[in-house]
């Protein structure tokens, strides 16, 4: 016979099992609307476009023909894409540094005990949010060959005009598109640098140690892990880079939809062929297996971003401890 005590803790252990499915029911309940969100726009979409890069698929005939891997040995060994691929990775090697960096020592300075910090906070957060398309349009027209404000401001130095929108000057422009919201960045930094102890700061004073010597070894070590993130924000970001290069464009007479011959091949980043392959060529299959190709080279980078950052940034608190003690 079972003991009064055994008989006891079961009702009790039946309460704890129906309890533990009733939470469990409610946290799938009330996450269901981003699993059905997440399935439907992005699950399904992903899938069916690497479906599609195995097709040669024109987009309008209901038949896609299986051509295997032939769009992925098209993608590796043509010399556009892989001309359009060093562009874009050009393009992130010049604004990922340069964003990070400058928005770092600009929340330095900003983080200072000045008058009217605020107010130069504000100002250079400003850009920030402006949406891309209507920043795209304005630096368009200061770039302006004939009537834009940086070739006035050339003139009246001495010098001729430029034709910025066109040519290799038009990588330059773009450059510059990408860098005008470096503000996001430096309220990231602020608020970041508010976290760092300020008792440690004031050990490195006492030990004759100078405000280089507290960047490097207290302040950067602690926001270490928020400049990480930006690096791969920012990267990501940048690799996908298309609507400021289409509204940097002339525009064509057939609108949008012929825009991209007018895009100087300064410009033409990877995002830009896709946008061609599929729109210009109809090659959906071909244009899925560039994106496919792009992800896969994101992935890469990402990885990469983690791993050479790995001895050089400092968490608080061990993300792999729980690993460790298991």
């Amino acid at each position: 016979m079972r003991s009064r005590s055994t008989r006891s803790a079961e009702p009790s252990r039946r309460r704890r099992l129906g309890g533990g499915r009733g939470e469990a029911l409610a946290f799938y309940g009330f996450v269901s609307p981003w699993l059905i969100g997440t399935a439907l726009l992005t699950v399904f979409p992903v899938g069916y476009a690497v479906y599609l890069s195995f097709t040669a698929w024109d987009g309008i005939a209901p038949f896609k023909p299986w051509v295997g891997l032939d769009n992925y040995r098209e993608v590796l060994t043509s010399a556009d894409t892989m001309t359009s691929l060093s562009k874009t990775l050009l393009l992130v090697a010049i604004v990922v540094p340069t964003t990070i960096i400058g928005s770092l020592l600009l929340a330095v300075l900003l983080n200072e005990r000045v008058r009217g910090r605020t107010v130069f906070r504000t100002l250079i957060y400003i850009p920030a949010i402006v949406p891309p398309v209507a920043a795209s349009l304005i630096w368009k027209v200061a770039f302006d060959q004939n009537s834009g404000a940086v070739n006035r401001f050339l003139r009246m130095l001495g010098g001729t005009a430029v034709s910025w929108l066109t040519g290799s000057h038009a990588f330059v422009v773009l450059v510059v598109v990408l860098l005008w919201g470096i503000g996001a960045g430096i309220i990231i930094n602020l608020a970041a640098l508010q976290t760092v102890p300020a008792e440690q700061l004031e050990a490195v004073k006492l030990d004759g140690g100078g405000a280089l010597t507290a960047f490097r070894h207290v302040t950067l070590p602690v926001i270490s892990p928020v400049l990480l993130f930006q690096t791969v924000l920012v990267t990501i970001t940048t690799l996908q880079t298309f609507v400021p290069v289409l509204l940097l464009s002339p525009m064509s007479d057939g609108g949008f939809s012929n825009v991209y011959t007018n895009i100087p091949n300064a410009n033409r980043v990877y995002m830009v062929d896709v946008y061609s392959q599929f729109f210009a060529y109809g090659r959906y299959g071909y244009g899925s297996a560039m994106l496919t190709v792009f992800f896969l080279v994101i992935v890469a980078l990402t990885a990469l971003i983690f791993k050479l950052a790995g001895r050089t940034v400092f968490y608080a608190v061990d993300p792999n401890a729980a690993a460790k003690e298991g």
